[in-house]
């Protein structure tokens, strides 16, 4: 009895920490909310600083950082957006008072928007190195001090961003939207682009402006791609949970914050009568009703079966019992709650437990035969399953699991062509395209699995 009492203290008690860890890195403060100040680039840009135009030999640091940002980096260059003609007729369109460049509901993603900043720092620099990085007022100083070590400058202010659940709660505030700043469906009916993200591809597609090394992994620790995506995906669907229940968010006026539901289930003609009962989480929500889009919980729920196989089933019950809600035959705060508290759990698990070898290649194949057995019936689910299988492929190969990169990465270029136009998704192309992809992944390691 005394060692059941312990193990039960000792469950307890680690499940109090997975809920801390969840609830405060969640809780962490976004750089442009910081009581901090921001100072702007100049603060970084000096050529003694990271505005050197080559690496330093003998550095830890390349210090060319700022030099990769403002060429390569298109984050540098997204105020430049807000001039064009089109940002113009959007803002026309929403009959906002000022111009884009103006407006907070532009600059909050389109640059670095503080609520705190000094006088060298502009909008007009674009996504800027603070916007990631934390406003630098206290850290600015410190991270150049000799002793200094990376827990100091996190402990000074600076953002957390090779961590994956903050980096992912970074990113997804413009790539998604948060409770703060969201692009509407009125946004995007004024000629906003569609958005669509994933953060394990889009990290990639970015210019590195850091160098993955042994002192890299010895400050930050080792970068793990396929936890990156995972993390991506659980908060993801939380903070899809937390827009959907927000009275600022998940409504207009008489409608709900359209976005956040599936586009293509009304952006057709009439006469394409194209519904087709939709059971990826075991409902059929019938006819004639706007569903969720559930492209991340297709992903969360694929992760799950391998990371966490005991709360796999738990979660696809959530999404069931969300999706009844939605339809009007449940409780929507409480199924809400339910799922919200479900996915950012799940970013804790994935954040703590690595995935063997074998496991990398049953996810591939998992992303794979759920698509051929039609799961991806939305434009949406198809396209980040792609992404997704871009990412654990990648890993694979980094981890020498993988036999010919070039006819991987030739068949990851088939299924990204059945992609180029989504008003064309048909899910039978789409599934014939991932049967051609299957024989790439489906031969068994011939290494031995090992827990990363």
């Amino acid at each position: 009895m005394n060692t059941l009492r312990v193990i039960r203290k000792l469950l307890t008690a680690l499940l109090c920490l997975a809920a801390w860890t969840v609830t405060s890195v969640t809780a962490q403060t976004l750089p442009d909310k910081s009581a901090d100040q921001t100072l702007g680039v100049i603060t970084c840009a000096s050529s003694l600083c990271h505005g050197s135009v080559a690496p330093w030999a003998g550095s830890n640091v390349n210090q060319n950082e700022y030099v990769v940002w403002s060429r390569l980096d298109k984050h540098a260059r997204a105020y430049s957006v807000l001039l064009n003609e089109k940002s113009k007729r959007i803002t026309a369109k929403l009959s906002l008072p000022q111009p884009a460049n103006q407006s907070k509901i532009c600059l909050d993603c389109h640059a670095h928007n503080p609520v705190n900043s000094a006088s060298e720092h502009h909008v007009s620099d674009g996504v800027a190195c603070e916007a990631c990085h934390g406003a630098s007022e206290r850290w600015i100083k410190t991270h150049t001090a000799p002793d200094a070590d990376h827990a100091q400058n996190i402990a000074n202010g600076m953002y957390p961003s090779d961590q994956p659940v903050a980096r992912a709660k970074l990113c997804l505030g413009c790539h998604f939207g948060n409770t703060d700043k969201y692009v509407s469906h009125r946004i995007m009916a004024a000629g906003h682009p569609r958005l669509s993200f994933e953060m394990e591809t889009f990290t990639n597609l970015q210019p590195a402006h850091f160098t993955v090394d042994a002192d890299y992994v010895k400050r930050k620790g080792a970068v793990d791609g396929v936890k990156i995506w995972a993390t991506g995906q659980a908060l993801a669907v939380a903070t899809q949970m937390e827009v959907l229940m927000d009275p600022k968010r998940g409504h207009d006026g008489a409608f709900p914050e359209l976005t956040l539901f599936d586009c293509h289930a009304c952006h057709h003609p009439m006469t394409d009568a194209r519904w087709k009962p939709h059971t990826s989480f075991g409902g059929n929500l019938g006819p004639g009703l706007v569903r969720l889009n559930d492209s991340s919980m297709l992903m969360l729920q694929l992760i799950l079966r391998q990371a966490a196989p005991a709360s796999a089933d738990s979660f696809k019950q959530a999404v069931a019992q969300l999706n009844q809600a939605v339809a009007g035959q449940g409780d929507m705060a409480g199924a809400v709650a339910a799922l919200k508290a479900q996915a950012q759990a799940a970013a804790t698990t994935i954040g703590a437990k690595g995935l063997s070898n074998e496991q990398l290649r049953l996810m591939a194949l998992s992303l794979v035969d759920d698509g051929i057995a039609g799961g991806y019936a939305d434009y949406a689910g198809a396209e980040q399953a792609t992404m997704a299988l871009g990412s654990v492929v990648n890993t694979m190969n980094q981890l020498g699991q993988v036999k010919s990169v070039a006819a991987l990465n030739a068949g990851l270029a088939n299924l990204r062509a059945g992609l180029k136009n989504d008003e064309a998704y048909k899910v039978p192309e789409f599934a014939a395209r991932l049967s051609a992809f299957r024989t790439l992944v489906a031969t068994p390691l011939s290494a031995g699995s090992t827990n990363r």
